[in-house]
C-alpha cells in the first residue's frame, strides 16, 4: 500500500475525497471538505415566501441555517421523510463569505478518495438551463455518480431574504431589551 501511496505522490496525481448519498436511487456527492456534520431529519422553522424547496430554518449552535430539500430543488418527486432522511450540513466560501446551508438527502452512502484525472466533466446543456450545479461525473463500480459544486448550490438571492429576517429579528430583539 504504501508503494500505491508513493506514485501517487511521485506522478502528481491530485485527488479529492467526496461524500456520496442517495437521493431518487441516483448517487450524487459534495466534497467532504465542505461537510460541517451530518445530522438526522428533524423539523424546521418555516420562513414564508420561500421557494417550496427550502424546508425553513434551524439553529445551529447560534447560526441560522437554510434547509433546502434537494430532491425538489432538482425537480424530483416528493418523498416521506424517514429514518435514512439525513441532512448534511456544508459551509462554503462564497464572495469572500462563509456560508452554511443544509442539504436534505434520501441517505447517506460513502466517502471516495477521487483523483482529480477520473472526473468527467458534465455535458454542456446551453445557456437555457442557467448555471449547472454539476462539478462533474465519476464512475464508481459500474455506476454514474454526480459531483456536485457546494458552492453553486446557494442561490444567493434566495438565502438573502433569510439573512435579512435573521438581521431584522435581531434588530427587534435588541430593541425590545432596550
Amino acid at each position: 500500500m504504501e508503494s500505491s501511496m508513493q506514485a501517487d505522490i511521485d506522478t502528481g496525481e491530485q485527488s479529492t475525497q467526496f461524500l456520496t448519498f442517495i437521493m431518487a436511487d441516483e448517487e450524487y456527492g459534495v466534497e467532504i471538505l465542505d461537510v460541517q456534520e451530518i445530522r438526522g431529519w428533524e423539523p424546521c422553522t418555516e420562513i414564508p415566501n420561500m421557494p417550496q424547496y427550502v424546508k425553513g430554518v434551524i439553529n445551529l449552535r447560534g447560526t441560522i441555517v437554510p434547509i433546502v430539500d434537494l430532491r425538489q430543488k432538482f425537480g424530483f418527486n416528493n418523498i416521506e421523510y424517514s429514518t435514512t432522511t439525513v441532512v448534511i450540513v456544508v459551509k462554503v466560501l462564497v464572495e469572500d463569505k462563509s456560508k452554511i446551508m443544509g442539504l436534505v438527502v434520501d441517505a447517506v452512502s460513502d466517502v471516495h478518495t477521487i483523483a482529480h484525472g477520473d472526473i468527467n466533466l458534465p455535458p454542456q446543456w446551453g445557456q437555457d438551463y442557467g448555471p449547472s450545479v454539476i462539478r462533474g461525473l465519476i464512475s464508481i463500480n459500474n455506476k454514474m455518480v454526480v459531483l456536485l459544486s457546494s458552492s453553486l448550490l446557494l442561490d444567493l438571492e434566495q438565502f438573502q431574504n433569510i439573512e435579512q429576517i435573521k438581521g431584522h429579528n435581531t434588530q427587534s430583539s435588541i430593541v425590545a431589551n432596550d
